[in-house]
């Protein structure tokens, strides 16, 4: 393995979304991340067909061990692989992991230096703890939903970037890697309780100050960053194709009026709210006599704050990406590559999504597994 966490052991309690892209971040950064999937039996009904494809691309990087932790033999392979690891991922409601004879409490008396990383969407404790939710749910709770928009309209889903990966997955990682980094200091494990709830409430960090401060309002498409400014929108073309503009900056929000070859004096109080509706309309009629494409000739590069609105087809074509190589190849999946960037130790894609089980036995011999703990596994 490659990359700035090589050598890191990871268990990973195989679930859905958060708590995968979580571990295939710490895969794509070296981890060795161990996927303890579930055992199913012939014929059995797949409820997520996109599971154990090449295309379930938040599996990749990982080995798969497949379990049936209803069975004795199993949950003791399960804590003998524990005992040996760094860090262990779990994504299940609040009790699950206790059920199964799994609490932190356990697997850190089988290995006091674990870093046990759980997450929900609610958090482990709570009035909510128990309830079930999605990720529009979790951001609605902390503000942010209620800011995004335009001001006619109920709040639209931000897809399931914002609380599922930004609030969840990505806080997760990086407690976790946190707590590894403490626990080599202070030879403890400790468990992290990541919620999206939480992590969600945390990325708006900027806004709640901004609201303190009194330079935000709760009305939506009337801010500086909701859509209620002229200079900081998404724009329709002639070619029904779209266009952001970002000119907050006195100088950005200049060259934009020289570029576009405005002159309408309406346009040169900038921060005059009161003739921010009256601008987007000019703007939007001024943005509508050119295609996207004509647009990015004049205005893509400079300092205008600008980007043509691409679709999933024509992103990873865009000459930018495709320079800073930001979307890769695995078992002929395109899909987007490790990110950050590091100068001397480079992550990369070990491994295409494995099929649940497809690596048990390897698995087991690698981390040190008794022969007889083994044999047992085989002949369950």
């Amino acid at each position: 393995m490659s990359g700035p966490l090589a050598g890191l052991r990871v268990i990973e309690m195989v679930g859905l979304g958060p708590c995968p892209f979580a571990a295939m971040m710490l895969a794509d950064m070296g981890a060795e991340v161990i996927r303890i999937d579930r055992k199913t039996k012939p014929g059995e009904k797949v409820v997520f067909p996109i599971l154990g494809t090449r295309f379930d691309v938040l599996a990749r990087g990982r080995r798969s061990l497949a379990l049936d932790l209803k069975l004795v033999s199993d949950q003791k392979i399960l804590l003998e692989l524990i005992s040996k690891a760094d860090i262990l991922l779990e994504g299940f409601r609040p009790g699950v992991m206790e059920r199964l004879g799994l609490a932190p409490e356990v697997c850190q008396t089988r290995n006091p230096k674990l870093v046990y990383g759980r997450i929900t969407g609610w958090g482990q404790h709570g009035p909510l703890a128990q309830a079930a939710g999605h990720d529009i749910n979790y951001l609605a709770l902390t503000g942010m939903l209620h800011a995004m928009g335009r001001a006619d309209t109920p709040p639209p889903p931000p897809l399931n970037l914002v609380a599922d990966f930004g609030g969840g997955a990505m806080m997760l990682a990086f407690g976790v890697v946190c707590a590894a980094l403490e626990s080599q200091k202070s030879g403890q494990g400790q468990v992290v309780d990541a919620a999206m709830v939480d992590g969600s409430v945390l990325l708006g960090a900027m806004l709640y100050g901004f609201k303190q401060f009194g330079a935000w309002s709760n009305e939506r498409g009337i801010n500086l960053l909701d859509g209620g400014a002229p200079f900081y929108d998404s724009y329709a073309c002639a070619d029904g194709k779209f266009i952001t503009i970002g000119a907050i900056e006195p100088q950005f929000y200049a060259l934009l009026l020289q570029l576009t070859d405005v002159h309408d004096p309406d346009f040169q109080a900038q921060m005059n709210v009161s003739t921010w509706p009256q601008l987007k309309l000019k703007f939007a009629t001024l943005f509508a006599t050119k295609t996207r494409q004509a647009w990015c000739e004049i205005l893509e590069g400079t300092d205008v704050c600008y980007a043509p609105v691409l679709d999933m087809d024509e992103a990873p074509d865009h000459p930018h990406n495709q320079a800073r190589g930001n979307f890769i190849d695995v078992a002929g999946v395109k899909q987007p590559a490790p990110a950050p960037r590091f100068s001397r130790t480079p992550p990369e894609i070990s491994m295409p999504p494995a099929r649940a089980g497809q690596h048990s036995g390897d698995i087991l011999r690698d981390w040190g597994l008794s022969e007889n703990m083994i044999q047992t596994y085989q002949d369950a």
